[in-house]
């Protein structure tokens, strides 16, 4: 199976919000990967989310996109 990278940089969520991605980190108990991001609105808050859901693929409208997508490097573009 092949290992999928996530890079940090702004991503878009599926339902339009943008997201600040910092980095992977791992669980301290499970050691499972976990995107650690920022939401780019309101109080600006931090949160984690597993990888495997962070790439996952959500059907909208019979159509399979991805839950979060890369949009660009910085968040000043």
């Amino acid at each position: 199976m092949k290992k999928s990278t996530i890079k940090a940089g702004v991503y878009q969520h599926y339902k339009g919000a943008e997201y600040w991605v910092e980095r992977v980190a791992r669980h301290s108990e499970t050691e499972e990967e976990m995107v650690v991001y920022q939401a780019l609105y309101g109080e600006f808050g931090w949160w984690v989310r597993p990888k495997a859901m962070f790439l996952e693929s959500v059907i909208i409208d019979g159509e399979s996109i991805p839950r979060f997508e890369w949009i660009r490097a910085t968040i000043d573009e």
